[in-house]
């Protein structure tokens, strides 16, 4: 597996929404609209990666607060038919990337 290939689809994909799922718990759902588009942008321009919350340099995770609330977002890697996970997430024909968004009291 390529790690700067992952980490490169990730980007796209997340800065995007092209390319994949995007999901939201029913916390997110749950907020105002104008609430849920600033999360959706906070998302889509994240650039806060460290060591502790992207260890593998795949740009897969972050964390974001808005108006007081902690949120999470995460790509997980599926098959092309989502039954399983990706054998290889560097190859884009293989993976469908899910990013899910969820407030971190519902983790």
């Amino acid at each position: 597996m390529s790690t700067a290939r992952i980490r490169d689809l990730n980007d796209a994909f997340r800065r995007s929404f092209i390319s994949g799922k995007v999901m939201v718990t029913a916390g997110v759902a749950a907020m105002t609209e104008d609430m849920r588009a600033e999360v959706l942008d906070r998302v889509r321009s994240f650039e806060g990666f460290t060591v502790e919350n992207d260890p593998h340099g795949e740009h897969d995770f972050g964390n974001i607060e808005i108006d007081g609330h902690e949120l999470f977002w995460k790509i997980d890697y599926y098959d092309a038919a989502m039954e399983f996970g990706s054998e290889d997430p560097a190859i884009p024909s293989e993976t469908t990337r899910v990013l899910t968004i969820m407030l971190a009291r519902e983790y």
